[in-house]
């Protein structure tokens, strides 16, 4: 798409809202709850397993992050358009029930990481009576 007042050329619709994340320095991630886990999981398209951390903050919070390397043969010179970004990438997810990392499981496959980790059972606060 080209600007009539200046002739440059203008980002395809919607570029915006999908590189802002990457711009930030995020990645997509979506959060399910089943009934006795939760399930993240995140795009990390082209990220290597080695490259990727996982750290459970805390029950309710979770951190995922990845670093990726510039590519040292590629050359700046030469690029019509470049959109690939490189270093690193970090998000921080409020979890919607308290977690454990206990018996976490995590697999990454075709640049999708998915994570499962198992909901701690809070029991229901119990009143005390005072003598």
């Amino acid at each position: 798409m080209e600007s009539v007042e200046t002739g440059r050329l203008l980002p395809a619709p919607g570029f915006e809202q999908r590189m802002l994340p990457a711009f930030r320095g995020e990645f997509s991630i979506d959060v399910k709850e089943h009934e006795d886990e939760v399930v993240i999981v995140a795009d990390l398209p082209s990220a290597k397993k080695e490259d990727i951390s996982i750290h459970l903050v805390d029950p309710r919070t979770l951190e995922v992050s990845s670093v990726r390397e510039a590519e040292k043969e590629e050359a700046k010179e030469g690029y019509y358009m470049r959109e690939r970004l490189f270093g690193a990438m970090n998000r921080r997810v409020a979890l919607p029930t308290d977690t454990t990392g206990d018996g976490a499981k995590a697999t990454f496959t075709n640049g999708v990481l998915e994570l499962h980790l198992k909901k701690i059972k809070v029991l229901p606060e119990k009143r005390i009576s005072i003598e």
